[in-house]
Order: C-alpha cells, then sequence, then structure tokens
C-alpha cells in the first residue's frame, strides 16, 4: 500500500480521540483528530479521508448533524458512530443516513477493527 486510508476520529473527548488514533496508528491507517464536527467541516483536506469514527453527543453539533451536513454536500465517506447513549431512534436514524456502524461505547476495539474493515472495503467498491 502506497499510503494509509486517514481515518477521522471526530469526538469531544480528548482520552477517547487519543486512544482510537494510537489504536488506528498500530493497525497501519493514518488517524486525524477532531474535537467537534465543526472542526472537521472546517478541515480542508477532507476529501482525503476514507472513513470517519464519529461520537453520537457533542456540544455543538452532533455527529447526526454532520451526517447530514455531509450527506447534504454529496458523497460523504463511511461513517461510524460511537455512543455512551444508546436508544433505538438514534441508531435508525444514523443508519437511515447511510451509517456504516453504530457502536456502544465503550467500543470493542475488535468490532471497530472489523467494522472499519468492512466501511473500506464498501467504500473501495464504490469508486
Amino acid at each position: 500500500m502506497s499510503h494509509s486510508p486517514v481515518i477521522a476520529v471526530i469526538d469531544d473527548d480528548h482520552a477517547i480521540r487519543e486512544a482510537l488514533e494510537d489504536l488506528l496508528s498500530s493497525l497501519g491507517y493514518r488517524a486525524l483528530p477532531f474535537a467537534s464536527a465543526e472542526d472537521f467541516l472546517a478541515f480542508p483536506g477532507r476529501s482525503d479521508v476514507a472513513c470517519m469514527v464519529c461520537d453520537v453527543r457533542m456540544g455543538g453539533m452532533t455527529g447526526l448533524d454532520l451526517q447530514a451536513s455531509l450527506n447534504a454536500e454529496g458523497k460523504p465517506s463511511p461513517m461510524i458512530f460511537m455512543t455512551s447513549y444508546t436508544d433505538t431512534a438514534t441508531r435508525a436514524k444514523a443508519l437511515a443516513g447511510g451509517a456504516h456502524g453504530f457502536l456502544e461505547k465503550p467500543v470493542d476495539a475488535e468490532v471497530l477493527i472489523a467494522c472499519l474493515a468492512s466501511a473500506l472495503r464498501h467504500e473501495a467498491r464504490a469508486d
């Protein structure tokens, strides 16, 4: 592989961003941490992002708001949501919006890795 897939980690919890960044780096991905959905939207290199791992509840824009905004722009990269607050309505809305996964925190690393691999395979087929 000439370059590693870029994975955006969007979570307002610094410890979670750091842990995911370490995990993703150890798997050979390039992790880009963002403290908010707004920070991600302001990032000029968004087109290089192969997949997003995003918290549902954050201060400011929520993960679902971000998903809706990206969907309105066109074809977004796959999104995997993580949340401490699982409810069927939020899950259904995320999946209806095209989320590739909806994982409960604390996220099991093996589950996240499998979900990420699946999302990246799906994205490669879509291109």
